[in-house]
């Protein structure tokens, strides 16, 4: 089993695939979404967000600027207004 997880700009789709987890940083704290998480919105701060392609892999991290995050019963999207590299 899977999450989706997608990473937008205003510009162009960043990444679009099937992870274990993802960290984002939420502008309460940061949250961890896995496949089947509860419907919801955030607003992001800037940070990094950590993606676990598996269970026991190291995140790989992507620094962004701001945004929203919106988890669906589809996956994840972040629509970050920057995304470093």
């Amino acid at each position: 089993m899977a999450l989706h997880f997608e990473l937008v700009t205003p510009a162009k789709l960043v990444r679009s695939e099937d992870v274990h987890m993802v960290v984002v940083p939420g502008a309460e704290g940061e949250f961890g979404v896995l496949e089947g998480h509860a419907p919801f919105m955030s607003t992001i701060a800037d940070g990094a967000v950590k993606v676990y392609a598996t269970a026991t892999s190291t995140p790989e991290e992507i620094t962004i600027s701001g945004g929203f995050a919106e988890v669906t019963p589809k996956g994840l999207t972040v629509l970050a207004e920057k995304v470093e590299g």
